[in-house]
């Protein structure tokens, strides 16, 4: 086995890694039980990291790779990316309003607070275990043997068929276009976002905020589950109707994640470089 291990050096640690990550995701299946999982959701999330952090001894190095530590300049990227993914989120439902016409009205029932603080505590585990699959020890090892590029267009892709792979999409062509396209520039947000601020906290953050903000900030239904709805959703009678949304909706990515490339010039600009530059 060690003769393996050292003959195929990188073939082998994917294999583990694979391996190891099929293995805390079963294992956790048994551990969450429907009442655990209700009150505690994060017995995958903490196997995942303890598989990723064994994978990096391994090569000899730790979770600081992946900035994954309890240092105050990595984990203000929480928070700010919760905020930005949210705002993102806001902006781009508002794009789309103006081109088709919907409607934002604040929620007339009572807004129901604890479910918008609730979602934001069962939401986090599952998108950090996304992170941590995509964009963690895998996503850092393919750059380390090929190339960011590479390593962009292999995770995009799978990021993308694990969203895609779905009875329910693929029995629904427009969705299939709709993420195909979207899922790949969401990876690549998420993976800029990793490599320009140096810690995972940020992609963990952005994503929770744009996941937290379709269901809590804005969605069609008038609950109080969100703080905004949209009374009366445009449905798209023509193809052309619907690229050119997927057009809008993706530039608009587009230029977070050029942003988000600049973050040094972003971050002086908007006051933010004192986190930038905090000690780790």
């Amino acid at each position: 086995m060690k003769s393996v291990f050292t003959k195929y050096p990188n073939t082998s640690k994917y294999i583990l890694a694979v391996v190891l990550f099929f293995l805390a995701l079963f294992v956790s299946g048994f551990i969450d039980t429907p009442f655990l999982k209700r009150y505690f959701p994060y017995v995958s999330i903490i196997l995942l990291i303890t598989v990723t952090w064994i994978l990096f001894k391994t090569d000899n190095e730790s979770l600081n790779v992946l900035g994954f530590n309890l240092s105050i300049r990595n984990l203000l990227f929480l928070p700010l990316g919760i905020i930005i993914g949210a705002v993102a989120f806001l902006l781009v439902k508002y794009l789309r309003a103006l081109y088709t016409g919907e409607v934002f009205e604040l929620t007339t029932s009572e807004i129901n607070y604890n479910a918008l603080l609730y979602g934001l505590y069962t939401l986090l585990p599952t998108v950090a275990i996304e992170e941590f699959l995509f964009r963690g020890y895998l996503f850092k090892k393919t750059i380390e043997v090929s190339n960011v590029v590479i390593a962009n267009v292999v995770f995009g892709i799978i990021f993308m068929l694990v969203h895609i792979l779905d009875r329910t999409i693929l029995q629904n062509i427009p969705m299939i276009v709709f993420l195909g396209i979207t899922i790949p520039i969401g990876h690549l947000l998420f993976a800029t976002a990793l490599l320009k601020s140096k810690t995972i906290y940020f992609p963990i953050g952005l994503h929770l905020g744009n996941n937290w903000a379709t269901i809590h900030l804005i969605s069609n239904l008038n609950d109080g589950s969100s703080i905004f709805f949209i009374p009366e959703s445009v449905r798209f009678e023509t193809w052309s109707s619907f690229i050119t949304l997927i057009i809008i909706w993706n530039t608009f990515y587009v230029l977070i994640i050029l942003l988000i490339g600049k973050w040094d010039k972003v971050s002086t600009f908007l006051g933010l470089n004192q986190l930038i530059n905090m000690k780790k």
